[in-house]
């Protein structure tokens, strides 16, 4: 998808197989993170569920957590897209959209991933993801604002989203 300038010109296959347009979070901030369940970083679901539920409390209509599981790291993603949802759901009660097994790097990476690291590649340039938990900040323009690697913990993340948020109402 050369042509996409947009985060939300992807579409994405979510828990069901089924594609699922991105753009159907046009005008959300929207922090997008490769995750696993069977990663030492597989607790961060717990601050990325708290996190999401402290600023929907305030911004509603405005943020959304997407979820991509992603086999790639360790094997670290082994289930089915039915075992991540439940696992999700029992262990940590995620409620923000967890999509269908993703592939994030190599020949299959989902195109999003593609765009996301071309337009925010990693430390020293790299156009890959490193590891699971590598989170990705779109503006409500779509762009990819901010890159955070698996160590950043979410609870961190609160202000620069709320500072996208607010440059988001700030144009309105």
């Amino acid at each position: 998808m050369a042509s996409a300038t947009s985060f939300f010109d992807f579409t994405v296959k979510d828990k069901k197989g089924t594609e699922k347009s991105l753009a159907d979070y046009k005008g959300k901030v929207v922090l997008a993170v490769n995750t696993a369940s069977k990663c030492g970083f597989t607790p961060q679901y717990a601050g990325l569920e708290k996190l999401y539920k402290d600023i929907i409390a305030k911004h509603p209509d405005d943020f959304v957590i997407l979820g991509f599981p992603c086999n790639q790291f360790g094997g670290q993603e082994p289930g089915t897209d039915d075992d991540i949802q439940s696992f999700c759901q029992v262990n940590y009660g995620v409620t923000f959209p967890i999509f269908g097994k993703t592939d994030v790097n190599g020949d299959k990476a989902e195109p999003v991933f593609e765009w996301m690291k071309g337009e925010k590649p990693g430390l020293l340039g790299l156009k890959r993801v490193k590891w699971n938990f590598e989170k990705f900040l779109i503006g409500k323009d779509g762009k990819v604002k901010e890159r955070w690697a698996s160590t950043t913990k979410p609870e961190t993340l609160e202000k620069p989203i709320l500072e996208e948020l607010g440059k988001a109402a700030a144009k309105i």
